[in-house]
Protein backbone atom coordinates (compact mmCIF):
# COMPACT_ATOMS: atom_id res chain seq x y z
CA UNK A 1 0.00 0.00 0.00
CA UNK A 2 1.64 3.69 -0.91
CA UNK A 3 0.94 6.83 0.85
CA UNK A 4 -2.73 7.41 -0.59
CA UNK A 5 -3.68 4.24 -2.31
CA UNK A 6 -4.75 1.10 -0.15
CA UNK A 7 -5.93 -1.87 -1.08
CA UNK A 8 -9.17 -0.55 -2.84
CA UNK A 9 -8.41 2.96 -3.94
CA UNK A 10 -7.53 6.20 -2.61
CA UNK A 11 -10.11 6.51 0.56
CA UNK A 12 -10.83 8.76 3.34
CA UNK A 13 -13.04 11.35 4.80
CA UNK A 14 -14.54 13.72 2.02
CA UNK A 15 -12.86 17.07 2.41
CA UNK A 16 -10.90 16.25 5.18
CA UNK A 17 -8.17 13.48 4.03
CA UNK A 18 -9.76 13.11 0.45
CA UNK A 19 -10.24 16.47 -0.78
CA UNK A 20 -11.64 17.61 -4.19
CA UNK A 21 -8.03 19.07 -5.33
CA UNK A 22 -7.00 15.72 -4.85
CA UNK A 23 -9.37 14.34 -7.58
CA UNK A 24 -8.59 17.22 -9.79
CA UNK A 25 -4.55 16.40 -9.70
CA UNK A 26 -5.43 12.66 -10.40
CA UNK A 27 -7.42 13.34 -13.26
CA UNK A 28 -4.50 15.93 -14.32
CA UNK A 29 -2.30 13.04 -14.60
CA UNK A 30 -4.15 10.39 -15.59
CA UNK A 31 -5.11 12.43 -18.52
CA UNK A 32 -1.82 12.93 -19.23
CA UNK A 33 -0.49 9.59 -18.93
CA UNK A 34 -2.88 7.63 -20.65
CA UNK A 35 -2.51 10.72 -23.43
CA UNK A 36 1.05 9.89 -23.70
CA UNK A 37 0.52 5.81 -23.75
CA UNK A 38 -2.22 6.18 -26.63
CA UNK A 39 -0.99 6.02 -30.21
CA UNK A 40 -3.93 8.10 -30.92
CA UNK A 41 -2.20 10.87 -28.45
CA UNK A 42 -5.50 11.33 -27.02
CA UNK A 43 -7.45 8.95 -24.32
CA UNK A 44 -11.02 7.89 -23.04
CA UNK A 45 -11.49 7.30 -19.34
CA UNK A 46 -14.76 6.61 -17.95
CA UNK A 47 -16.22 7.20 -14.75
CA UNK A 48 -18.72 6.16 -12.70
CA UNK A 49 -20.11 7.21 -8.61
CA UNK A 50 -21.99 5.60 -5.97
CA UNK A 51 -25.02 7.94 -4.41
CA UNK A 52 -22.96 9.53 -1.92
CA UNK A 53 -23.19 13.20 -1.61
CA UNK A 54 -20.19 14.00 -2.18
CA UNK A 55 -19.45 11.75 -5.17
CA UNK A 56 -20.71 14.59 -7.34
CA UNK A 57 -18.16 17.06 -5.90
CA UNK A 58 -15.55 14.23 -7.09
CA UNK A 59 -16.78 13.31 -10.45
CA UNK A 60 -16.96 16.81 -11.33
CA UNK A 61 -12.97 17.55 -9.76
CA UNK A 62 -11.85 14.28 -11.96
CA UNK A 63 -13.61 15.68 -15.59
CA UNK A 64 -12.02 19.10 -14.96
CA UNK A 65 -8.19 17.37 -14.70
CA UNK A 66 -9.00 14.89 -17.32
CA UNK A 67 -10.24 17.16 -19.72
CA UNK A 68 -7.44 19.92 -18.89
CA UNK A 69 -4.76 16.91 -19.85
CA UNK A 70 -6.69 16.11 -22.67
CA UNK A 71 -8.56 13.19 -22.07
CA UNK A 72 -12.16 12.62 -22.95
CA UNK A 73 -13.82 11.77 -19.58
CA UNK A 74 -17.23 9.10 -20.75
CA UNK A 75 -20.15 9.82 -17.65
CA UNK A 76 -21.79 6.17 -16.48
CA UNK A 77 -22.77 8.55 -13.67
CA UNK A 78 -24.76 6.29 -11.02
CA UNK A 79 -23.71 2.58 -10.91
CA UNK A 80 -21.71 -0.05 -9.42
CA UNK A 81 -17.94 -0.55 -9.31
CA UNK A 82 -18.48 -4.13 -11.80
CA UNK A 83 -20.18 -2.30 -14.21
CA UNK A 84 -17.52 0.39 -14.59
CA UNK A 85 -15.07 -2.76 -14.97
CA UNK A 86 -17.33 -4.24 -17.69
CA UNK A 87 -17.49 -0.68 -19.51
CA UNK A 88 -13.67 -0.55 -19.07
CA UNK A 89 -12.67 -3.99 -20.46
CA UNK A 90 -15.20 -4.26 -23.61
CA UNK A 91 -15.89 -0.78 -24.63
CA UNK A 92 -11.91 0.27 -25.05
CA UNK A 93 -11.21 2.01 -22.38
CA UNK A 94 -8.08 3.54 -21.19
CA UNK A 95 -8.93 3.85 -18.01
CA UNK A 96 -11.99 3.15 -15.42
CA UNK A 97 -12.35 5.38 -12.20
CA UNK A 98 -15.02 4.23 -9.41
CA UNK A 99 -15.65 7.05 -6.76
CA UNK A 100 -17.02 4.88 -3.89
CA UNK A 101 -16.05 4.36 -0.45
CA UNK A 102 -17.99 1.15 -0.51
CA UNK A 103 -19.45 -0.39 2.38
CA UNK A 104 -18.31 3.14 4.76
CA UNK A 105 -20.27 5.78 5.87
CA UNK A 106 -21.58 8.28 3.86
CA UNK A 107 -19.31 10.90 4.95
CA UNK A 108 -16.47 8.89 3.40
CA UNK A 109 -15.41 8.50 -0.04
CA UNK A 110 -13.10 6.91 -2.24
CA UNK A 111 -11.10 6.78 -5.85
CA UNK A 112 -10.98 3.52 -7.26
CA UNK A 113 -8.76 3.09 -9.94
CA UNK A 114 -8.68 0.40 -13.15
CA UNK A 115 -6.42 -0.56 -15.90
CA UNK A 116 -7.57 -1.15 -19.40
CA UNK A 117 -8.82 -4.73 -18.40
CA UNK A 118 -11.08 -3.53 -16.09
CA UNK A 119 -8.41 -4.72 -13.05
CA UNK A 120 -7.03 -2.77 -10.16
CA UNK A 121 -4.49 -0.46 -11.37
CA UNK A 122 -0.77 -1.58 -11.13
CA UNK A 123 0.68 -0.22 -8.61
CA UNK A 124 3.48 1.41 -10.92
CA UNK A 125 1.16 3.50 -11.91
CA UNK A 126 -0.26 4.82 -8.61
CA UNK A 127 2.72 5.09 -7.16
CA UNK A 128 3.34 8.04 -10.26
CA UNK A 129 0.24 8.89 -9.09
CA UNK A 130 1.25 9.54 -5.78
CA UNK A 131 4.17 11.40 -6.55
CA UNK A 132 2.44 13.85 -8.89
CA UNK A 133 0.00 14.85 -5.49
CA UNK A 134 2.97 15.17 -3.42
CA UNK A 135 4.53 17.59 -6.10
CA UNK A 136 7.77 15.44 -6.13
CA UNK A 137 7.56 15.37 -9.82
CA UNK A 138 7.04 18.29 -12.92
CA UNK A 139 4.11 19.90 -13.44
CA UNK A 140 2.16 18.06 -16.43
CA UNK A 141 0.76 20.26 -19.16
CA UNK A 142 -2.04 21.43 -20.05
CA UNK A 143 -3.98 20.90 -23.53
CA UNK A 144 -4.72 23.60 -25.18
CA UNK A 145 -7.40 24.43 -28.22
CA UNK A 146 -8.52 21.76 -30.19
CA UNK A 147 -6.59 19.25 -27.89
CA UNK A 148 -8.31 20.05 -24.37
CA UNK A 149 -10.89 16.61 -23.92
CA UNK A 150 -14.61 16.55 -23.53
CA UNK A 151 -17.17 15.38 -21.83
CA UNK A 152 -19.97 12.48 -23.11
CA UNK A 153 -22.73 11.39 -21.33
CA UNK A 154 -22.55 7.31 -21.32
CA UNK A 155 -25.47 6.38 -19.76
CA UNK A 156 -25.68 3.34 -22.45
CA UNK A 157 -22.89 1.57 -21.29
CA UNK A 158 -24.50 1.10 -17.57
CA UNK A 159 -27.15 -0.55 -19.96
CA UNK A 160 -25.06 -2.56 -21.97
CA UNK A 161 -23.90 -3.69 -18.43
CA UNK A 162 -27.21 -4.30 -17.44
CA UNK A 163 -27.71 -6.32 -20.44
CA UNK A 164 -25.12 -8.06 -20.24
CA UNK A 165 -25.99 -9.48 -16.38
CA UNK A 166 -28.68 -10.65 -17.93
CA UNK A 167 -27.40 -12.94 -20.45
CA UNK A 168 -25.60 -14.49 -17.76
CA UNK A 169 -28.67 -16.62 -16.27
CA UNK A 170 -29.14 -19.96 -17.38
CA UNK A 171 -33.23 -19.95 -16.35
CA UNK A 172 -35.87 -17.64 -16.01
CA UNK A 173 -36.90 -16.80 -12.63
CA UNK A 174 -40.43 -16.88 -12.87
CA UNK A 175 -42.27 -17.43 -9.52
CA UNK A 176 -39.35 -16.89 -7.44
CA UNK A 177 -39.90 -14.10 -4.87
CA UNK A 178 -36.64 -12.47 -4.37
CA UNK A 179 -35.59 -9.87 -1.87
CA UNK A 180 -32.95 -7.06 -2.48
CA UNK A 181 -31.51 -5.09 -0.43
CA UNK A 182 -30.01 -2.28 -2.47
CA UNK A 183 -28.19 -0.13 0.69
CA UNK A 184 -29.11 2.77 -0.72
CA UNK A 185 -26.46 3.04 -3.16
CA UNK A 186 -25.38 1.94 -6.34
CA UNK A 187 -27.44 -0.93 -7.09
CA UNK A 188 -30.27 1.23 -6.80
CA UNK A 189 -31.68 1.59 -10.38
CA UNK A 190 -29.45 -2.06 -11.85
CA UNK A 191 -30.42 -4.99 -9.36
CA UNK A 192 -34.57 -4.49 -9.89
CA UNK A 193 -34.21 -3.94 -13.48
CA UNK A 194 -32.15 -7.52 -13.93
CA UNK A 195 -34.40 -9.58 -11.63
CA UNK A 196 -37.14 -8.28 -13.38
CA UNK A 197 -36.01 -8.90 -16.39
CA UNK A 198 -35.53 -12.46 -15.68
CA UNK A 199 -39.17 -13.08 -14.66
CA UNK A 200 -38.60 -12.38 -10.77
CA UNK A 201 -41.14 -11.32 -7.89
CA UNK A 202 -38.44 -8.89 -6.94
CA UNK A 203 -39.23 -7.06 -3.30
CA UNK A 204 -36.97 -4.03 -3.48
CA UNK A 205 -35.42 -2.55 0.25
CA UNK A 206 -33.42 0.47 0.82
CA UNK A 207 -33.44 1.78 -2.78
CA UNK A 208 -34.21 5.51 -2.05
CA UNK A 209 -30.96 7.13 -2.02
CA UNK A 210 -30.59 10.55 -0.19
CA UNK A 211 -26.92 11.61 -0.71
CA UNK A 212 -26.39 10.54 3.26
CA UNK A 213 -28.50 7.20 3.74
CA UNK A 214 -25.63 4.82 2.25
CA UNK A 215 -25.05 1.84 4.62
CA UNK A 216 -27.03 3.19 6.77
CA UNK A 217 -28.46 0.50 8.87
CA UNK A 218 -28.81 -1.70 5.64
CA UNK A 219 -27.02 -3.56 2.81
CA UNK A 220 -24.59 -5.94 3.19
CA UNK A 221 -23.22 -4.79 6.23
CA UNK A 222 -26.02 -4.66 8.23
CA UNK A 223 -28.57 -7.37 6.74
CA UNK A 224 -30.73 -7.66 9.98
CA UNK A 225 -33.29 -5.88 7.57
CA UNK A 226 -33.20 -7.72 4.99
CA UNK A 227 -33.44 -10.86 7.30
CA UNK A 228 -36.66 -9.86 8.57
CA UNK A 229 -38.01 -8.69 5.14
CA UNK A 230 -37.43 -12.25 3.54
CA UNK A 231 -39.56 -13.76 6.59
CA UNK A 232 -42.62 -11.11 6.74
CA UNK A 233 -42.76 -11.68 3.08
CA UNK A 234 -42.11 -15.36 3.07
CA UNK A 235 -39.49 -14.99 0.67
CA UNK A 236 -37.80 -17.33 -1.24
CA UNK A 237 -34.42 -15.76 -1.32
CA UNK A 238 -32.61 -12.23 -0.24
CA UNK A 239 -29.55 -10.36 -1.65
CA UNK A 240 -27.77 -7.66 0.49
CA UNK A 241 -25.41 -5.68 -1.67
CA UNK A 242 -23.15 -2.82 -0.21
CA UNK A 243 -22.83 0.75 -1.07
CA UNK A 244 -21.11 0.24 -4.69
CA UNK A 245 -22.36 -3.30 -5.03
CA UNK A 246 -18.91 -5.00 -5.56
CA UNK A 247 -20.49 -7.03 -2.54
CA UNK A 248 -23.31 -9.77 -2.09
CA UNK A 249 -24.48 -11.75 1.13
CA UNK A 250 -27.79 -13.93 1.04
CA UNK A 251 -30.56 -14.67 3.35
CA UNK A 252 -32.13 -17.91 2.95
CA UNK A 253 -35.70 -18.81 3.28
CA UNK A 254 -35.72 -19.52 6.79
CA UNK A 255 -34.57 -16.07 7.36
CA UNK A 256 -30.59 -17.19 8.03
CA UNK A 257 -27.26 -15.19 6.77
CA UNK A 258 -25.58 -17.05 4.18
CA UNK A 259 -22.33 -15.24 4.09
CA UNK A 260 -19.08 -15.08 1.48
CA UNK A 261 -17.34 -18.36 3.05
CA UNK A 262 -20.98 -20.24 3.11
CA UNK A 263 -21.03 -18.88 -0.85
CA UNK A 264 -17.68 -20.41 -1.89
CA UNK A 265 -18.78 -23.70 -0.49
CA UNK A 266 -21.96 -23.62 -2.68
CA UNK A 267 -20.71 -22.44 -5.81
CA UNK A 268 -17.64 -24.49 -5.24
CA UNK A 269 -19.66 -27.59 -4.89
CA UNK A 270 -21.88 -26.83 -7.96
CA UNK A 271 -18.81 -26.11 -10.19
CA UNK A 272 -17.02 -28.85 -9.04
CA UNK A 273 -19.87 -31.12 -10.06
CA UNK A 274 -19.99 -29.80 -13.72
CA UNK A 275 -16.43 -29.89 -13.97
CA UNK A 276 -15.66 -26.28 -13.97
CA UNK A 277 -14.11 -25.76 -10.98
CA UNK A 278 -10.54 -25.19 -13.00
CA UNK A 279 -7.29 -26.52 -10.37
CA UNK A 280 -10.06 -28.09 -8.22
CA UNK A 281 -9.51 -25.01 -6.00
CA UNK A 282 -11.21 -22.44 -4.26
CA UNK A 283 -8.88 -19.25 -3.36
CA UNK A 284 -10.19 -17.29 -0.43
CA UNK A 285 -8.27 -14.56 2.31
CA UNK A 286 -6.81 -15.59 5.59
CA UNK A 287 -10.07 -14.47 7.25
CA UNK A 288 -12.49 -16.91 6.01
CA UNK A 289 -13.79 -19.28 8.49
CA UNK A 290 -12.42 -22.55 9.71
CA UNK A 291 -15.68 -24.42 8.49
CA UNK A 292 -15.29 -23.41 5.07
CA UNK A 293 -11.54 -25.62 4.94
CA UNK A 294 -13.52 -28.21 6.53
CA UNK A 295 -16.55 -28.63 4.12
CA UNK A 296 -14.57 -28.27 1.17
CA UNK A 297 -11.88 -30.89 2.18
CA UNK A 298 -15.55 -32.89 2.76
CA UNK A 299 -15.76 -33.31 -0.91
CA UNK A 300 -12.83 -33.11 -2.26
CA UNK A 301 -11.96 -29.40 -3.26
CA UNK A 302 -8.37 -27.81 -2.25
CA UNK A 303 -7.99 -23.93 -1.27
CA UNK A 304 -5.71 -21.37 -1.41
CA UNK A 305 -5.22 -18.58 0.98
CA UNK A 306 -4.26 -15.01 0.35
CA UNK A 307 -3.57 -11.77 2.32
CA UNK A 308 -7.53 -10.33 2.98
CA UNK A 309 -7.95 -7.98 -0.12
CA UNK A 310 -10.17 -8.96 -3.37
CA UNK A 311 -6.96 -7.75 -4.98
CA UNK A 312 -4.84 -10.14 -3.90
CA UNK A 313 -7.82 -13.05 -4.18
CA UNK A 314 -7.72 -11.81 -7.95
CA UNK A 315 -3.91 -11.97 -8.71
CA UNK A 316 -3.58 -15.13 -7.20
CA UNK A 317 -6.47 -16.61 -9.56
CA UNK A 318 -4.97 -14.79 -12.37
CA UNK A 319 -1.53 -16.37 -11.58
CA UNK A 320 -2.80 -20.02 -11.15
CA UNK A 321 -5.51 -20.00 -14.11
CA UNK A 322 -8.41 -20.25 -10.90
CA UNK A 323 -11.95 -19.85 -11.68
CA UNK A 324 -13.49 -18.87 -8.28
CA UNK A 325 -12.44 -16.83 -5.30
CA UNK A 326 -13.84 -14.41 -2.72
CA UNK A 327 -13.76 -12.95 0.85
CA UNK A 328 -15.86 -13.77 3.34
CA UNK A 329 -17.65 -10.43 3.72
CA UNK A 330 -19.42 -11.10 -0.34
CA UNK A 331 -16.36 -10.28 -2.33
CA UNK A 332 -16.56 -12.79 -4.48
CA UNK A 333 -14.93 -13.08 -8.29
CA UNK A 334 -16.15 -15.52 -10.44
CA UNK A 335 -12.90 -15.02 -12.73
CA UNK A 336 -14.81 -16.53 -16.04
CA UNK A 337 -17.03 -13.45 -16.22
CA UNK A 338 -15.72 -10.87 -14.07
CA UNK A 339 -12.31 -8.85 -13.03
CA UNK A 340 -13.55 -8.03 -9.94
CA UNK A 341 -15.51 -9.02 -6.88
CA UNK A 342 -19.76 -8.06 -8.25
CA UNK A 343 -22.65 -8.64 -6.18
CA UNK A 344 -25.53 -9.15 -8.84
CA UNK A 345 -23.33 -11.31 -10.73
CA UNK A 346 -23.21 -13.05 -7.39
CA UNK A 347 -27.13 -13.22 -6.79
CA UNK A 348 -27.29 -14.19 -10.61
CA UNK A 349 -24.79 -17.58 -10.23
CA UNK A 350 -26.45 -18.49 -6.86
CA UNK A 351 -29.82 -18.15 -8.33
CA UNK A 352 -28.53 -20.62 -11.09
CA UNK A 353 -27.72 -23.60 -8.44
CA UNK A 354 -30.87 -23.22 -6.51
CA UNK A 355 -32.69 -23.46 -9.96
CA UNK A 356 -30.59 -26.35 -11.68
CA UNK A 357 -30.55 -28.18 -8.44
CA UNK A 358 -34.26 -27.43 -7.61
CA UNK A 359 -33.36 -27.09 -3.74
CA UNK A 360 -33.57 -23.99 -1.47
CA UNK A 361 -30.76 -22.36 -0.23
CA UNK A 362 -30.90 -23.27 3.29
CA UNK A 363 -30.19 -27.38 2.03
CA UNK A 364 -27.60 -26.26 -0.42
CA UNK A 365 -25.59 -24.40 2.66
CA UNK A 366 -26.67 -26.89 5.67
CA UNK A 367 -23.48 -29.04 5.34
CA UNK A 368 -21.54 -25.98 5.55
CA UNK A 369 -20.74 -24.99 9.78
CA UNK A 370 -18.98 -22.03 10.40
CA UNK A 371 -16.78 -21.90 13.26
CA UNK A 372 -18.06 -18.88 16.01
CA UNK A 373 -15.90 -16.09 15.18
CA UNK A 374 -16.20 -12.51 16.74
CA UNK A 375 -14.45 -9.47 14.84
CA UNK A 376 -14.19 -6.37 16.81
CA UNK A 377 -12.69 -3.40 14.90
CA UNK A 378 -10.44 -0.47 17.21
CA UNK A 379 -10.03 3.20 15.83
CA UNK A 380 -6.17 4.44 15.75
CA UNK A 381 -4.28 6.61 15.22
CA UNK A 382 -0.88 4.78 13.52
CA UNK A 383 -1.78 1.28 12.72
CA UNK A 384 1.78 0.32 11.93
CA UNK A 385 2.78 1.55 15.59
CA UNK A 386 0.09 -1.15 16.91
CA UNK A 387 0.84 -3.54 14.93
CA UNK A 388 4.60 -3.25 16.31
CA UNK A 389 4.16 -2.54 19.81
CA UNK A 390 5.80 -5.47 21.49
CA UNK A 391 3.21 -5.56 24.58
CA UNK A 392 0.16 -6.03 21.74
CA UNK A 393 2.80 -8.40 20.64
CA UNK A 394 3.43 -10.44 23.51
CA UNK A 395 -0.75 -10.81 24.16
CA UNK A 396 -1.31 -12.05 21.19
CA UNK A 397 1.23 -14.63 20.81
CA UNK A 398 0.35 -15.56 24.40
CA UNK A 399 -3.75 -16.36 22.81
CA UNK A 400 -2.10 -18.60 20.16
CA UNK A 401 -0.49 -20.48 22.34
CA UNK A 402 -3.71 -20.84 24.00
CA UNK A 403 -5.86 -21.54 21.09
CA UNK A 404 -3.74 -23.93 19.75
CA UNK A 405 -4.64 -26.29 16.71
CA UNK A 406 -8.70 -25.60 18.03
CA UNK A 407 -8.60 -21.94 17.06
CA UNK A 408 -6.93 -19.03 15.65
CA UNK A 409 -6.26 -15.00 16.58
CA UNK A 410 -5.74 -12.56 13.52
CA UNK A 411 -4.98 -8.87 14.06
CA UNK A 412 -4.35 -6.55 11.38
CA UNK A 413 -4.34 -3.12 9.80
CA UNK A 414 -8.03 -2.13 7.74
CA UNK A 415 -6.74 -1.45 4.12
CA UNK A 416 -9.38 1.18 3.98
CA UNK A 417 -9.69 2.96 7.36
CA UNK A 418 -7.57 3.74 10.35
CA UNK A 419 -8.76 0.62 11.92
CA UNK A 420 -7.03 -2.13 13.44
CA UNK A 421 -9.10 -5.51 13.25
CA UNK A 422 -8.97 -7.79 15.83
CA UNK A 423 -10.63 -11.48 14.87
CA UNK A 424 -10.56 -14.93 16.94
CA UNK A 425 -11.73 -17.93 16.13
CA UNK A 426 -12.40 -20.92 17.93
CA UNK A 427 -14.95 -23.75 19.30
CA UNK A 428 -16.92 -21.59 21.18
CA UNK A 429 -18.23 -18.00 21.49
CA UNK A 430 -17.08 -17.12 24.77
CA UNK A 431 -13.92 -17.96 24.09
CA UNK A 432 -14.03 -15.58 21.35
CA UNK A 433 -15.29 -12.74 23.08
CA UNK A 434 -13.20 -12.98 25.71
CA UNK A 435 -9.63 -13.05 23.44
CA UNK A 436 -11.16 -10.47 21.46
CA UNK A 437 -11.91 -8.43 24.05
CA UNK A 438 -8.53 -8.40 25.35
CA UNK A 439 -6.78 -7.48 22.80
CA UNK A 440 -9.01 -4.34 21.57
CA UNK A 441 -8.73 -3.09 25.57
CA UNK A 442 -4.90 -3.21 25.44
CA UNK A 443 -5.09 -1.48 21.99
CA UNK A 444 -7.89 1.38 23.40
CA UNK A 445 -5.43 1.79 26.43
CA UNK A 446 -2.69 2.41 24.51
CA UNK A 447 -4.25 4.58 22.07
CA UNK A 448 -5.86 6.81 25.37
CA UNK A 449 -2.14 6.69 26.81
CA UNK A 450 -0.75 7.97 23.89
CA UNK A 451 -2.62 10.73 23.34
CA UNK A 452 -2.35 11.96 26.53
Amino acid sequence: MGKYFGTDGFRGEANITLIADHAYKIGRYLGWYFGQQNSAGKSKIVIGKDTRRSSYMFEYALVAGLTASGTDAYLLHVTTTPSVSYVTRTEDFDCGIMISASHNPYYDNGIKLMNANGEKMEEAVLLKIEEYLDGAVPEVPYAERDKIGCTVDYALGRNRYIGYLISLATRSYRDKKVGLDCANGSAWMIAKSVFDALGAKTYVINNQPDGLNINVNCGSTHIESLRRFVMDNSLDIGFAFDGDADRCLCVDEKGNVVDGDAILYICGCYMKERGKLRGNKVVTTIMSNFGLYKALEAVGIEYEKTAVGDKYVYENMVNNGYRLGGEQSGHIIFKKYATTGDGILTAIKMMEVMLEKKMPLSELAAPYKAYPQVLKNVRVADKVAVRADQEIRQCIGEIEELLGKEGRILVRESGTEPIIRVMVEAGDLETCRKYVDKVAALIEAKETDNSN
